[in-house]
């Protein structure tokens, strides 16, 4: 690569100039050219973060010069010294034959209690319990911490007379990592930018180039830190493939853990009762969780366990509980359209039956990132501009785990009554994460608190729209919305994709076209269509789309046998000796077929005998026995909020349900016109308009 021919040498009223002027001022050496790391991390497999290091200790300068010796020096140090797990026992005979050598490793220190010193681990050389000054664990904390990576310069020197001590002595440990942050420094250093620049330079450290996304795209992908500088924050994000879900976890952050689909344990995951250690959660700030589809546990009670752990950070495993800090994130790809899946089914359909489907699990979710509008990444998406060295983002999120900005809008804001506890907790969570990425100094405007509470409350909602979907009535109240403290202004927070794509459309249908809403076979409530078709035959009746089941097909010779007795009540016109009819009933919402469908095929072929359309945006609710007589509406307002959501303006109700309309609420009777009918001849013409 050419270091001459990409020099950085922006104009000087540029942005991207006054942002690297500000950067070099108040965090030199702390800032890396990312194309540098594109560059190298191509041919060296040594995580991001170290590699980032090195290059903001080697590359600073805008001198290309400097920058071309500099990524020299990295590539040189990185071949001499990185140690890789299959070539240890070379550097270990390397070490004894020269008596001496400079490593690089990640190493964990720990207190000998019984010999007071302190000890280290080498992960990839690995021998362990190698002595280590009390001077760098002081100077150094992280190497507590769960370990750093690290320059080491290693002695040898074996004393027969003292076997039992180790021959290997460090001699020099130089970080290449973080070794310890100043909090206050950035909180100082964050005053010099402006809100749009800091965003920048935030996307700009994981490697993305913030210009090519729109504002809400940044947004979108600014959620995607939540989870790391949020404890016990719990996300997911569902969308196409290529859009970089899981990068941020896999390659960015030390300090979390992406799982790839499929298998795991509650003994990996949470606690180990033979060995008595803590699983992942107790180990890493994040769990990632690629291609939800594919989790499953082991053990039956996983789910369970998760779920308690999403609720409350803790969980009980033998006899006691333990709890844990890390965030769990689940990631995975829809395979059709967003518009197609939230008509026929919910945008938590691609995640294992086990879990989609559980209301109680899909509750603990306190956000949900759209996936399907982050563009897909080309190479042009990734910065060449500066950005902070990796490990000092992580780091820094690390730490500002450790505070909580929940109640920030409290001054200025407060809930609306749609809100229950849990969605509280999720609005105050993704509060109090937006503002210490955004404003780590807690200097923020009412604008500001606005404008992160209402994506906060829309994130929030997404998945409070899809649990109405699945649990109904119980999940109601989706009307989130936030009351201005000083103008008691009250402001609805919408979601961009319940807007348009209604199951029921507006306007005349064909002839024979009816829509039905009822309990499906799995219990839950759905949409059916039911198409008609008249032609010229002997009475035949057909029927395609029930498959084998024998309640629905009961039903509709049900419809066809009452017509048959009933025509000459309904109209002279209609005949069933010398016209076929052929009726295809769609489950629309894929819960499978109702057994509630005798009335709607009565209007259906009425309907189609007439050449008579029904009327428009109209949902038949109710059914009717083989004498006539009229059954009720089972659990009607859930029944009512599905017509809702469908796109539903006129409403069929059989007399019987009128006494349960007390059970609904007020504003969903108010969003129908309801038309009540006695008898199913009555319905036939109340459905057609005929008066």
């Amino acid at each position: 690569m050419n270091l001459e021919k990409v020099s950085y040498a922006p104009e000087t009223d540029d942005a991207n100039e006054v942002i690297y002027r500000k950067l070099r001022k108040h965090f030199d050496g702390k800032i890396v050219r990312k194309d540098l790391t594109k560059a190298i991390k191509e041919g060296a497999n040594v995580p991001v973060y170290v590699l980032e290091f090195l290059l903001g200790q080697y590359c600073s300068s805008d001198d290309p010069k400097i920058i071309e010796d500099g990524v020299r020096n990295v590539k040189r140090i990185l071949s001499e010294n990185f140690v890789r797990p299959d070539e240890a026992q070379k550097v270990l005979s390397g070490l004894r034959e020269r008596g001496s050598y400079t490593v690089i490793d990640r190493i964990t220190v720990g207190l000998n209690i019984k010999l007071d010193r302190y000890e280290a681990d080498f992960s990839n050389l690995g021998v362990r319990d190698i002595p280590i000054s009390s001077d760098y664990v002081s100077k150094y904390d992280r190497l507590l911490c769960g370990g750093i990576w690290c320059i080491i310069g290693l002695e040898y020197e074996y004393i027969e007379e003292d076997r039992k001590s180790t021959p290997i002595r460090i001699m020099k440990l130089t970080p290449i990592q973080m070794p310890h942050i100043d909090m206050e420094e950035i909180k100082k250093s964050r005053r010099a930018f402006t809100k749009d620049e800091w965003l920048t330079v935030l996307l700009r450290s994981t490697g993305m180039e913030a210009d090519r996304f729109s504002t809400r795209e940044k947004w979108l992908q600014l959620a995607r830190m939540l989870p790391l500088i949020e404890n016990n924050f719990n996300l997911c994000e569902l969308g196409p493939r290529s859009t970089g879900k899981s990068h941020l976890y896999k390659e960015i952050s030390p300090n979390s853990i992406l799982i790839s689909g499929g298998q795991t344990t509650v003994a990996n995951l949470f606690y180990n009762m033979s060995s008595k250690t803590v699983g992942l959660v107790g180990l890493w700030d994040c769990v990632a969780f690629d291609e939800v589809a594919g989790i499953t546990f082991k053990d039956k009670d996983g789910v369970q366990i998760m779920k308690d752990y999403m609720a409350s950070g803790s969980f009980a495993r033998g006899k006691e509980e333990k709890a844990a800090y890390a965030s769990m994130v689940f990631v995975g790809n829809i395979n059709q359209s967003v518009d197609v899946l939230l008509k026929t089914s919910h945008l938590f359909d691609p995640f294992p039956e086990a879990m989609a489907y559980d209301t109680s699990f899909l509750d603990r979710m306190h956000c949900y990132i759209p996936g399907w509008e982050i563009p897909k990444y080309r190479p042009e998406s990734f910065t060449n501009d500066y950005g902070f060295i990796t490990d000092y983002l992580a780091e820094f999120m690390r730490e500002m785990r450790k505070e909580t900005f929940g109640d920030v809008c409290d001054k200025f804001f407060r809930f609306g009554n749609n809100l229950n506890q849990r969605d509280v907790i999720a609005v105050r969570k993704m509060l109090s994460g937006f503002t210490k990425l955004l404003y780590p100094n807690g200097e923020f405007s009412k604008e500001d608190i606005k404008e992160i509470l209402t994506i906060a409350l829309e994130m929030r909602r997404r998945v409070k729209e899809q649990l109405k979907k699945i649990g109904g009535m119980e999940f109601y109240d989706v009307n989130f919305s936030y009351i201005d403290n000083d103008t008691f202004e009250e402001h609805y927070v919408t979601v961009p994709e319940q807007g348009g794509g209604k199951i029921i459309p507006e306007g005349l249908t064909n002839p024979g076209n009816v829509y039905t809403v009822s309990q499906g076979k799995s219990g839950m409530i759905g949409v059916y269509r039911l198409e008609t078709q008249m032609l010229p035959g002997n009475g035949k009746f057909e029927r395609t789309g029930l498959g084998s089941d024998r309640d629905a097909k009961e039903a509709t010779n049900t419809a066809f046998n009452f017509l048959k007795a009933s025509a000459s009540k309904i109209s002279a016109s209609i005949s069933t000796t010398t016209k076929d009819y052929i009726i295809n009933y769609q489950d629309l919402n894929g819960i499978g077929i109702t057994k509630f469908l005798t009335l709607p095929s009565v209007i259906a072929l009425a309907s189609s005998a007439l050449s008579k359309p029904t009327l428009s945006s109209l949902a038949v609710l109710g059914d009717i026995s083989i004498s006539g007589t009229i059954l009720k509406v089972e659990e009607l307002a859930s029944v009512l909020q599905v017509c809702l959501d469908a796109g539903a303006k006129k409403v069929l109700i059989p007399i019987t349900s009128a006494a349960e309309l007390g059970t609904v609420p007020a504003d969903l009777i108010g969003a129908f016109s309801l038309i009540f009918y006695s008898t199913p001849q009555e319905a036939v013409f109340k459905a057609l308009g005929v008066e």
